[in-house]
Parts: C-alpha cells; sequence; structure tokens
C-alpha cells in the first residue's frame, strides 16, 4: 500500500536509493543535486541501509568508483548536476562502453560558464551521445519512479548500459510536493537482487575489463552498445507495466497531455510540461485545440513513435532548455525533426530555446508560443524556426 509522504526531489532521489540498498554509492557534492547524498550518508550513519558509501576527492573519483564497484559485481549509485557531470566526462563514456548498468541521478542545472547553478539542460545535453539511457522527470512523484525502474532497465540482459534518472535543479529537486512512496519490502521485491553474468570477483572466470580495443574490435564493440540502446526501448515498456501492475502509476515513452484531438502542440520534456499543461487547460476553454507530448524518456530517442504521435498537427513548437549553440536548434529539436522527416510527416516545426540559467518561464510565454503557432497555421509558413523564448532584448 502506497505511504503519503511530502518530500523534495533530492529527498525523494534519496529515499529510493535508501529502498534500493545498493552496494555502494560513490559521490561528490555539487549544487543543487548535494542534498542526495547528504541525505543518503545519513541513512548510512543511522544503519537503514547496507550501503559502502564512498567519499571522494572528484566527481571523476566518483563515477571511477562506480566503475570499479560494478566491474567487481557490485550495483552502483551516484548522483550529480552541471560541472560535476562534465568532471566525469572521460569516464561517463567508459562506463557504458563497459556496459556497466550504473544508476546516476542527474539534477540538472546550466554547466559554467559563465558561472551559473540554476536549472537548464546544458548537462543533460552535452552527454546524450555517451550511450547512458536517460530519462526525464516532471516532477518529484516522476523522479522517485523513475529510480525505482532504473535497475530494473539498466541491469536487463539485452540491455546492460548506465541510465541517467533528470530532474530540474531547484524547481523539483528543492521543492516540496506531495508523493506517494512505496514500501520498503515492496521495492526491495520489485528491483530484485544483481546477479552479474561477468564481474571481476569470480574467482571462476578470470576477465579484464577495459583493455586496449584496437580497429579489429572497437566498432562491433560499439555496434553493440547501439543494439543495446534501441533493445532498452521495450526493457523500458515492460518494466513500466510491470511498475504500472504495482503502484497504478502509468510511465510510456512519452506522455501525450490532450493530443489526440488537438491541431497545434508543444514537446517538451521535465517540469515545464506542468507549466505547458495548465496552460493547455486554460486554452481548450477558449476553443483553442492545444495538446502536448512530453518526452519522459530521452535515450534510446523513441522517434518512430513521436512521429506517429505528432504526424496530425497543423504545427508544432519544441522547446529546448539548452541552445546547442550550432545556428540551427537545440538537441530536442533536431531530434523531432529528425525523426518526423524519416517518417515522411510534414508538420511545420519551430524551436524555442528556453529557461536558460533558471530564467523563470511563465504561463504568459507559453501561451505566446501557441499564439504563434496559430499564426503558423493560419499563414502557412515558418519565418524563422529557431527562436528564444523570454530572452532580454535591448530596446533600440
Amino acid at each position: 500500500m502506497s505511504i503519503r509522504e511530502r518530500l523534495s526531489g533530492n529527498e525523494a532521489a534519496a529515499t529510493a536509493m535508501k529502498q534500493i540498498n545498493p552496494d555502494v554509492v560513490a559521490a561528490f557534492p555539487i549544487t543543487p543535486s548535494t542534498e542526495i547524498p547528504q541525505y543518503f550518508s545519513t541513512f548510512v550513519d543511522n544503519g537503514l541501509v547496507d550501503t559502502e558509501f564512498v567519499a571522494v576527492e572528484s566527481e571523476h573519483s566518483a563515477m571511477s568508483a562506480c566503475i570499479g564497484a560494478e566491474a567487481a559485481g557490485a550495483r552502483a549509485m551516484t548522483a550529480t548536476s552541471a560541472n560535476g557531470l562534465s568532471l566525469m566526462w572521460e569516464m561517463i563514456y567508459i562506463a557504458s562502453s563497459l556496459r556497466l548498468p550504473i544508476v546516476l541521478s542527474l539534477v540538472n542545472r546550466a554547466v559554467s560558464g559563465p558561472l551559473n547553478i540554476h536549472n537548464d539542460h546544458s548537462d543533460a545535453m552535452g552527454v546524450r551521445d555517451a550511450g547512458w539511457i536517460m530519462l526525464f522527470s516532471e516532477n518529484n512523484q516522476e523522479a522517485y519512479d523513475n529510480t525505482l525502474m532504473a535497475h530494473r532497465i539498466a541491469e536487463n540482459e539485452n540491455v546492460l548500459l548506465p541510465i541517467m534518472i533528470c530532474q530540474d535543479g531547484f524547481i523539483t529537486s528543492h521543492s516540496i510536493e506531495n508523493i506517494e512512496l512505496e514500501e520498503d519490502e515492496k521495492v526491495k521485491e520489485f528491483v530484485g537482487t544483481y546477479k552479474p553474468e561477468h564481474y571481476l570477483l569470480n574467482d571462476k572466470e578470470p576477465i579484464a575489463v577495459g583493455p586496449l580495443d584496437v580497429q579489429s574490435y572497437l566498432f562491433e564493440h560499439k555496434a553493440g552498445q547501439a543494439e543495446a540502446m534501441k533493445a532498452a526501448k521495450d526493457v523500458i515498456l515492460q518494466v513500466s507495466k510491470d511498475f504500472e501492475a504495482w503502484t497504478g502509476r502509468h510511465y510510456g515513452l512519452f506522455e501525450e497531455y490532450k493530443l489526440e484531438d488537438a491541431e497545434i502542440a508543444i514537446v517538451c520534456m521535465n517540469s515545464t510540461a506542468g507549466t505547458t499543461k495548465a496552460v493547455i487547460d486554460d486554452l481548450r476553454e477558449k476553443g483553442v485545440k492545444a495538446g502536448l507530448l512530453k518526452v519522459r524518456v530521452f535515450r534510446p530517442f523513441p522517434g518512430d513513435e513521436i512521429a506517429e504521435a505528432l504526424g496530425h498537427l497543423k504545427a508544432v513548437a519544441v522547446l529546448d532548455k539548452a541552445d546547442s549553440l550550432n545556428a540551427i536548434g537545440g538537441a530536442l529539436f533536431e531530434d523531432i525533426t529528425s525523426c518526423m522527416y524519416v517518417a515522411g510527416k510534414n508538420v511545420p516545426m519551430v524551436n524555442y530555446v528556453y529557461g536558460i540559467g533558471g530564467r523563470d518561464t511563465t504561463s504568459k510565454e507559453i501561451e505566446s508560443v501557441y499564439t504563434d503557432l496559430q499564426e503558423i497555421v493560419k499563414n502557412g509558413k515558418v519565418e524563422n524556426p529557431y527562436r528564444y523564448l523570454g530572452l532580454r532584448r535591448e530596446e533600440k
């Protein structure tokens, strides 16, 4: 039976970690994810978990310790944000290439510089091609639920890839919401025991981890990672189905909100979806057929399914909380337009980069995006596909 509680996003993530009771947690503090290892360290100190907590001197070492633990056959978790993830960069690629199902709680924050500790998605977008599964969380409940599902997904024998659970820094990480927690024993039953097939401490099967991979082998190993990422899509859906049967809470690859009969829609990730839903409700009362597609699973990217869901629309706006600085749009926009083109869906699309460095995005600004989409439908063309939302400009 679910337990009603009031927790911040960081508390929710740490509570999920406590219930999972991993073998090893290695972490280094960085705002706004610091509270996750801080809360977890109290669980260790109070004897509520059996975890070996490794207090390291840097994020590079945190990921290195997780890699060593997983390679040895242990279940490992960590947490970080922004520049901490950047310092992990080398080891992030090594973790995925070694097919180690590490779970990382990523509290999204702007990557320096200039120095900024507030929310955007530049940290996650910087590692989007590093071979990690990436789940995004609209609210504290979803951050908790995604963490509970993470090991079941990553440790599947057809996947064996590390996974990031993303939530918006401060907006959800430090905001307290009512959420439903599951009972400790039920969580342990759902998550299960980690039983790796190959690991360093198995004296019956001596192996080498991380040897030099020359021209004759590297290509095939990278292709294996790609195939595992493809396989992860079905595994995510199955784990989500099992999770719903247990808790009653439904998750898919993405969420459609009043999209079926919509004429115009926004695509976004994380907490912005909540604001967008409220705007849609207001617009619907005014007769505007507005909808939302909230991307939950960013890697593997569900391109075919998204193209099918958006194909009937008259215009679509994709909101990116990180600027790729490539003069053609943000990362989510690129993925959406690519999958639409491949699927032969000719829907006018426009990109908005927004919320950089924690800039507030108001319901009025979200409504202005829908107004722009109405103009695109009316005029039959997109004048400028690459735009900013909420950018302060000098008056001339």
